[in-house]
């Protein structure tokens, strides 16, 4: 089983995002055999919380499930558990890199994404620009879960 946890700040807007639909994009691929997901914040904040309600909005009119999700803190376990621990800005990158135990390999999302023009997922909490999040997330994801399929050699 490869498992992937996706991080940023509070867990209630980027993340549970890209949670959600990188498990879409697994299922659509046949792959929810190989590929576990989930997501975790930096801060413990939001702790037991629904996603932000634009995040819900943007997976809704998406046709993306997103019921299950609920905001936790990351814990030291999550970095022996998850293989692919992937955070959504440089912020996020750094405090990884902080509390992760040595040698372990954490990613900005969009490290994925090369055509990309931008290096960080925006925290929509801020800007409110939930549409914007998505298009980022969405093309992240996609290039994350080739590159898995690559890495493990994965038909689906």
């Amino acid at each position: 089983m490869i498992r992937v946890l996706f991080v940023c700040l509070g867990n209630i807007c980027r993340s549970p995002m890209a949670e959600a639909v990188f498990q879409h994009l697994v299922e659509e691929a046949g792959l929810s055999e190989h590929i576990r997901t989930d997501s975790a914040g930096l801060g413990g904040w939001h702790a037991g919380a629904k996603p932000h309600r634009g995040t819900r909005q943007v997976l809704s009119a998406k046709g993306i499930r997103h019921d299950w999700l609920t905001a936790r803190q990351i814990v030291p376990a999550d970095f022996e558990q998850f293989d692919y621990i992937v955070c959504m800005d440089e912020e996020n990158l750094s405090e990884l890199r902080r509390i992760a135990p040595q040698g372990k390999k954490v990613f900005r999302l969009l490290d994925f994404a090369p055509e990309s023009n931008e290096q960080n997922v925006e925290d929509p909490y801020y800007t409110g620009r939930f549409e914007y999040v998505y298009q980022l997330v969405e093309a992240g994801c996609s290039s994350l879960l080739q590159r898995i399929r690559e890495e493990h050699t994965l038909q689906g």
